[in-house]
């Protein structure tokens, strides 16, 4: 029974009500039927306080209800505040979630391709908007409270993250910012940098999960448990974790089981006994397919589950495979609940192209509750497949790992197939980090009591690996912030030079890299006490020893350096000798297993060498093949004939010899031994050693004796000392050369960016030219070569189609590339202008190596991708979908994003284009007017593009 409260201990806590009933944080959790979190309360006390907030926590447990605080703080307090989000499915998600909370009229949406009610006090956006925005000095900002920046651990991503810093460093500060980020290693880390740039953070990290997650491996028809007792689920405890045993002894079973061949021929056969127990043990352990974990899942009440493949190939085979083998997990009510919703959602799609799409097959397999989900659908379908597996209705989705990034599709089970992906270059293992993330969407919070993580079992998996995956949390924030072209002439026309750098010495990429010296800087400290130890110990009374020391180092090098180009000669001088070998030529082995009698078989010097030109086989010099006096036949090379060598004596070998008859090998080696048994070999005399008539050497030698060191008694000791002096130094100078590389690194790539746009005339110093105008309105990838070409009027004179084929080589990259094959390309016009485009682009490719800027560090112009130029070409030029799918070879989801990505570009380009003047001179010559015509022909490529699949959305 809980004691009574003494009167003074209720009026205390009737005031500690009270005020929490004055907060507005008290209004906004009755928003919700159910009880906050602790870091949720903690994380939304802090921004109450006026404090920015980092949260770190688990994937689905429910961190954006901070963010949702800071849009009822905003509204509360009559400020505005921008949700920003990673992907344009995010933010359609989140403008969803907030009109039906707050309602349309205070609620926008800004999106590369929509824009709704964008003046509202609450508006979504994705991130890049925002970075636009402050660039521009866009009016939206003013009276801007607070900013939501939503899975802020994209940050990491090398080709956007760079846009999540620039949004934080250039914010205002009066800004309140809410970064909500998955769960990271280095949380502090990433918060110590908020706190310098930002002020005052608070980091709030939470590690548990709100559903606890069962970690499983499914072998054949069982599901075993990767751990013998689970007692951390997820984050709840600390217990340590032993790998079931089961498993650790199947894959023993299994490597076992493996024999080589080389038993079968030593006469080693398997008894019946045991092929028996094998046959019984294989039919144990094996990989289930795709319909039969399914099926299984289903069996368990493990439903809805989502199975990651990484593969798009593989997600719509595994559809189908399901389809085959006849699963349905959805019942009659269900299925026409399912075609409903189907067709009300798809009823703007003409129907010639519902065909193309292959509806009626993604149909079926949503009917049964089975479906697809991957980059290269159309983008309506996978809002559907969304929708849906929200509602429970498909109840088995095959996804890649994007749909890991954010999308809120939470499940009971999730289901890895393989523990290897294609990672652009290599397959290569998921890290723990990825692991991490794709589990975490197993566990509806408020739907499941707890979540499973399902692994197939794979030939030659490690359990003990597997356990290791699932047990660390380590998944590290790290910066991939680069300046770019259009990054450095926006910093430079609104701060200047010299405040841009100091600006992007605050990123975080800087912050890194200066606290990754901090640890050797402190090493360089430790050097230098040492090295002053040192130079006490080699302290002589009779003069400078440190000045002896390096003239007998001096001494040694020359000496050493001298010696090496001996050996050099003497290995060319034994490889021009062994060149001069014929068959049948008797030679002296001078050194090494084989030495002594031989007699050459074959002088190793292959038929096609021209010019001394050898293949690869012959790289190290002619590798004779002779035939020792021992009988045996061996194939020499230039290791053993460390001196020239000479045939001593010739005899001739007989047509019949065969060198894999140990007959004829031990006929031939008697007749050898018989012609020159008795010949002694000349010992190779070396000539005078080079170092005896060396000046340098004799100068040195002459300098040693004359110095006063040179006859201390203890001048060995002394010379021990400065030995460890001379290391110790050579390592300082190499630790103070890597803090010199890792120290202001950001600033250094600025400086190079700002010589080549100074060498360009982007800029002037401080100033920002005319063409520096155009290119602080074109952001993307290759934004210097796109300013480029509208300086020099490449593209004018297209008409929209040709336009638009020409912008896709900007924003177009293969996801595999293919060299052999040549893309197609429009012609005539379009042509032309695509060829003038990699001319320059080659131009701009030999200026950045001038200045030191390199691609491989993620700053610079890539080659433009001519790939997509003639699928957009035939769409702008109205061809249908199916025409112009079959043509591309794409998938419909990859067709629509980048056809929307070209009119991004596009939208940039009719913004930044000359009006009239400015391109005038460039297209005067060639009758193609006096006046610029890009700007007009781009937003005419825009409504060319804007039709049919591509003007599909899902808001507004």
């Amino acid at each position: 029974m809980t004691e009574e409260l003494s009167p003074a201990e209720r009026y205390a806590a009737a005031r500690i009500r009270a005020a929490e009933e004055a907060t507005a944080l008290a209004p906004f959790r009755e928003l919700y039927d159910f009880d906050l979190d602790a870091y949720q309360v903690d994380a939304c006390k802090a921004l109450e306080a006026g404090k920015g907030v980092l949260v770190a926590a688990p994937t689905g447990s429910g961190k954006t209800i901070v963010g949702e605080f800071a849009v009822h703080l905003a509204l509360r307090q009559g400020r505005k505040c921008f949700y920003t989000t990673p992907i344009k499915a995010l933010s359609n998600q989140k403008y969803a979630d907030l009109v039906k909370r707050y309602g349309a009229d205070r609620v926008g949406l800004l999106t590369g391709d929509n824009s709704v009610n964008s003046e509202a006090p609450v508006v979504v956006m994705t991130t890049e908007v925002l970075r636009n925005m402050l660039y521009a000095g866009s009016q939206s900002l003013l009276g801007l409270g607070y900013v939501v920046m939503d899975e802020v651990h994209y940050l990491s991503d090398r080709f956007r993250g760079a846009v999540w810093e620039e949004v934080i460093i250039h914010l205002p500060e009066s800004v309140t910012l809410v970064s909500l980020s998955a769960t990271v290693s280095n949380a502090e880390e990433f918060g110590d940098w908020l706190d310098t740039v930002r002020g005052d953070t608070e980091v709030i990290v939470s590690e548990e999960r709100p559903v606890p997650l069962w970690q499983h491996v499914m072998a054949g028809r069982r599901i075993h448990d990767l751990f013998e007792e689970e007692t951390d689920h997820g984050g709840r405890g600390s217990a340590r974790r032993e790998v079931n045993p089961d498993l650790l002894r199947m894959a023993r079973e299994e490597n076992s089981r493996t024999y080589s061949p080389k038993d079968r021929r030593r006469g080693k056969m398997i008894r019946e006994a045991d092929r028996e127990r094998e046959r019984r043990s294989r039919n144990r352990i094996w990989t289930p397919g795709r319909p039969e974990v399914i099926a299984r899942l289903d069996n368990d009440g493990l439903l809805p589950a989502i199975n990651f493949i990484f593969s798009r190939a593989g997600c719509e085979a595994a559809v189908q495979q399901c389809l085959f083998a006849g699963l349905r997990l959805n019942d009659e009510s269900a299925r026409l609940k399912v075609r409903e919703i189907v067709e009300e959602r798809t009823a703007s799609i003409p129907a010639e192209d519902l065909h193309v799409l292959g509806y009626y097959e993604w149909l079926e397999g949503l009917e049964r509750g089975i479906a697809a989900h991957h980059a290269g659908m159309l983008p309506t379908f996978k809002e559907v497949v969304e929708e849906l597996f929200v509602r429970g209705l498909v109840k088995a989705v095959f996804a890649t790992e994007t749909l890991a990034l954010g999308i809120n599709m939470p499940a009971r089970t999730v289901i890895l197939e393989k523990l290897v992906k294609w990672n652009g270059e290599q397959h290569a293992d998921i890290t723990p980090g990825e692991y991490t993330q794709l589990t975490g969407r197993a566990g509806r919070r408020g739907i499941d009591v707890e979540g499973h993580a399902v692994v197939l079992w794979q030939r030659g998996m490690d359990p003990a690996a597997l356990a290791g995956l699932a047990g660390t949390r380590t998944y590290p924030l790290r910066s991939s912030f680069k300046p770019s072209y259009n990054m450095a002439v926006n910093l430079v026309q609104q701060f200047g030079r010299h405040r841009s750098r100091e600006l992007l010495e605050t990123s975080f990429a800087q912050f890194q890299a200066d606290r990754s010296v901090v640890g050797i800087s402190r090493q360089v400290q430790r050097n230098e006490e040492g090295l002053a130890g040192y130079r006490e110990g080699m302290t002589c009374h009779l003069g400078n020893f440190e000045e002896y020391a390096q003239l007998r180092r001096d001494l040694k090098d020359r000496e050493t350096e001298l010696a090496k180009q001996g050996a050099a000669q003497r290995r060319a001088q034994a490889a021009v000798s062994l060149e001069r070998l014929k068959p049948g030529d008797i030679i002296h082995v001078p050194t090494g297993k084989f030495a002594g009698l031989a007699l050459v078989l074959d002088p190793g010097v292959p038929a096609g060498r021209v010019n001394g030109h050898r293949g690869n086989e012959y790289a190290e010099g002619p590798r004779p093949l002779v035939l020792t006096a021992e009988r045996q036949v061996k194939r020499l090379a230039s290791i053993d004939f460390p001196v020239p060598v000479e045939a001593i004596d010739r005899m001739r070998i007989p047509r019949s010899f065969n060198a894999r008859s140990p007959q004829s090998r031990r006929d031939l080696a008697s007749q050898l031994r018989a012609k020159a048994g008795h010949i002694t070999p000349e010992r190779s005399r070396r000539g005078r050693a080079a170092a005896a008539d060396d000046r340098q050497i004799a100068r040195l030698r002459a300098e040693l004796r004359a110095h006063p060191c040179h006859g201390c008694d203890e001048r060995e000791d002394h010379a021990r000392w400065a030995e460890r002096y001379h290391r110790l130094k050579r390592d300082t100078h190499a630790l103070e050369r890597r803090i010199e590389g890792r120290t202001n690194t950001i600033a250094r790539t600025f400086d190079r960016i700002h010589r080549l746009l100074t060498e360009l005339d982007y800029l002037r110093e401080d100033e920002v030219t005319e063409h520096g105008k155009r290119l602080a309105r074109l952001y993307g990838e290759l934004d210097l070569l796109a300013s480029e070409c509208l300086r020099a009027g490449v593209w004018e004179g297209l008409n929209p189609a040709e336009l638009a084929a020409c912008v896709s080589a900007l924003v177009f990259e293969a996801r595999q590339s293919d060299d052999a094959v040549a893309p197609k390309v429009p012609g005539g016009a379009a042509k032309a202008a695509l060829g003038e485009m990699v001319r320059i682009w080659g131009r701009l490719d030999a200026l950045e190596e001038e200045h030191r800027i390199n691609q491989a560090e993620g700053v610079g112009q890539r080659e433009p991708d001519l790939g997509f130029a003639w699928a957009a070409y035939q769409w702008a030029s109205g061809k249908s979908l199916d025409e112009v799918l079959r043509e591309a070879e794409m998938p419909a989801g990859d067709f629509v994003r980048w056809c929307k990505q070209v009119i991004d570009v596009l939208g940039q380009i009719a913004a930044a284009a000359p009006p009239s003047a400015a391109s005038a001179e460039a297209s005067a010559g060639d009758g193609r007017g006096s006046g610029s015509t890009v700007a007009r022909n781009a937003r005419k490529a825009v409504d060319a593009l804007l039709h049919g699949v591509v003007a599909y959305s899902s808001v507004g």
